[in-house]
């Protein structure tokens, strides 16, 4: 490819990233703490094409070449079409299938921070099933939890509420899992997002696929709620 072609290129992906760190999209992909690097990289790569046009435009005066240029091979543009997908056709979240053949994540925390004295608890799925596992469900036995994930059922149909956890990126993702007891729903549909409303309880069992803890949960009611723009859960990965 000529150096026209490079910068083109190179423009095209600045800003497909720019454009991705600007969004939600970039939630898709990475933890939303890269969000910063994601903007530096988008910049560094439209500044580097405006450098390559720079280049090419004070070159040509001197080169001596006025007659006829190289031109690229048309096929070379097919590489603008992963950039174009990653802006019109955003994957889905992992989901059920991949909490039902990864083992639950869920690792002993370094602490646990204050909950507030009084209220119901919101909590996510990694940080209920931290506090219930490791902590022995210290500060939420009697208090009323709200908890929102979704719905992944075993191959024996047993439900639990899950998150997926993040290290990095989307590719290392692995699921934090909380058993479900008490009212909970007749029909639950996996990959359904529930916000449950419910209790501590002590009750634990251990995943299918890795034997790892996964506490169980009280449900004193549940309802269908949309997936939250942040699919994953990066804070509670151990």
């Amino acid at each position: 490819m000529n150096h026209q072609a490079q910068a083109a290129l190179l423009f095209l992906l600045g800003a497909t990233v720019l454009h991705a760190g600007l969004t939600d999209l970039h939630l898709r992909y990475v933890k939303s703490g890269l969000r910063p690097l994601l903007l530096l990289s988008g910049a560094v790569l439209i500044a580097a094409a405006a450098a390559t046009v720079w280049y090419e435009w004070r070159r040509r005066p001197h080169s001596g070449h006025s007659g006829e240029q190289h031109r690229e091979p048309r096929v070379s543009w097919l590489l603008t079409l992963p950039l174009f997908a990653l802006i019109l056709v955003a994957p889905p979240a992992l989901g059920s299938y991949s909490a039902n053949h990864t083992g639950t994540a869920l690792t002993e925390p370094l602490g646990y921070p204050d909950l507030p004295d009084e209220g119901p608890l919101r909590l996510g799925v990694g940080e209920y099933a931290a506090r219930a596992v490791y902590d022995h469900g210290r500060h939420l036995r009697g208090r009323p939890l709200s908890i929102t994930g979704f719905v992944a059922l075993d191959g024996s149909g047993v439900p639990y509420l899950v998150r997926m956890s993040l290290n990095c990126c989307a590719a290392d993702a692995q699921p934090v899992k909380i058993a479900l007891t008490g009212k909970v729903p007749p029909v639950l549909q996996p990959d359904t997002w529930l916000e449950i409303t419910g209790t501590y309880t002590p009750r634990r069992t251990k995943d299918p696929v890795n034997d790892g803890p996964v506490p169980y949960v009280r449900v004193t009611a549940a309802k269908p709620v949309p997936a939250p723009a942040d699919p994953y859960d990066d804070a509670w990965n151990g």
